[in-house]
């Protein structure tokens, strides 16, 4: 048995989100802590698994206060590493009239990106059952090498790998650039969770099972969780495909953080089932739970403290079965 169910690796920040005007007419923002893998680690937390963080942030106010939070929730952070001389990296939300969002990032550099191949070890990644990462641990030469070094002992310890690319095209050189190296990051890859835009972006096809063909052709993933928004989201696995549709919500506060609390999801039940006989069933009420607890966390600023537990989802769902949500029906598609 792993001391952790999953370890992650990569960006720990502050994302700043619009939280009304001042008196005098100016915008106010409130430090939400963030990052995709740690919101993962946040989500598999309150599902009651044991999780630990490598990555780096300054030896700053914001540092301290990103350890503190990650600290109280129950994330391990005996491999979170300061940086003295390069401050935590911080990220400007901005909410669209549609709920989506659009990124400004104060990282060149930032502290995430100066992690370093020297400060990876074996030890760091021994002792857990699943490693999960995304590419923006991968956009400059750095990081990127500690990536792939990560990735090379997750592997030999057995480590199932687990992949979100998580697209931010402003903190790559090219969007060339950006496709090389999540093509190098799928070649790790036991799980992958990719958005509707990611896959049309990889692969060039507009129709979803187009592009996820296309992405098999290439790579052998064993599981693939495709979401749509408010839609909901379609996983792949052997020959067949299961789809589940969304939740609505009345309205969407910060949609920061929906497809990392779905990847939380989907790998607590990795965790509970494994990755080798997975049924059509089991993968239908994964992704039942995976995008109702997504569209709760929507409704809440910020991500790592705004995750809900399973009572909170279970209980979503009863009040959904009610109304006759989700409004699509359940598909499951031979392939």
């Amino acid at each position: 048995m792993k001391k952790y169910d999953v370890t992650a690796m990569g960006e720990l920040l502050i994302d700043f989100t619009r939280n009304g005007v001042s008196a005098q007419g100016n915008p106010v923002f409130e430090a939400n802590p963030g990052g995709a893998p740690c919101n993962v680690l946040a989500m598999l937390e309150k599902l009651g698994k044991r999780t630990a963080f490598i990555g780096k942030v300054g030896a700053d106010q914001f540092g301290r206060q990103l350890r503190g939070v990650i600290e109280e929730i129950g994330i391990d952070s005996r491999y979170l590493l300061e940086d003295p001389q390069i401050p935590t990296t911080l990220a400007f939300v901005h909410t669209l009239p549609d709920g989506d969002r659009e990124f400004s990032f104060y990282r060149k550099p930032g502290a995430d990106m100066m992690l370093t191949a020297e400060e990876i070890s074996e030890d760091m990644v021994n002792d857990t059952g699943i490693f999960h990462f995304g590419t923006l641990s991968m956009t400059h030469e750095g990081i990127r090498k500690a990536t792939l070094k990560a990735l090379e002992y997750a592997k030999k310890t057995g480590a199932v790998i687990s992949l979100d690319p998580n697209l931010r095209e402003p903190l790559w050189d090219s969007p060339a650039s950006a496709k090389e190296r999540m093509m190098e990051a799928l070649s790790y890859c036991d799980i992958l969770k990719i958005s509707d835009n990611e896959i049309q972006f990889l692969s060039g096809e507009e129709d979803y099972d187009a592009g996820i063909a296309w992405l098999r052709e290439r790579f052998e993933i064993p599981l693939i969780c495709l979401t749509l928004g408010k839609d909901g989201s379609r996983a792949y696995y052997r020959d067949f495909r299961v789809e589940v549709g969304g939740f609505a919500q009345k309205e969407t506060v910060d949609a920061t953080g929906a497809g990392d609390t779905f990847c939380g999801c989907v790998l607590n039940a990795v965790c509970e089932k494994g990755l080798q006989n997975l049924t059509k069933e089991d993968l239908r009420k994964m992704l039942v739970f995976a995008n109702a607890a997504a569209s709760l966390v929507i409704t809440k600023k910020g991500a790592i403290r705004s995750m809900p537990d399973k009572k909170e989802v279970e209980a979503f769902l009863l009040q959904c079965k009610k109304r006759g949500w989700p409004a699509a029906a359940n598909l499951v598609r031979k392939l």
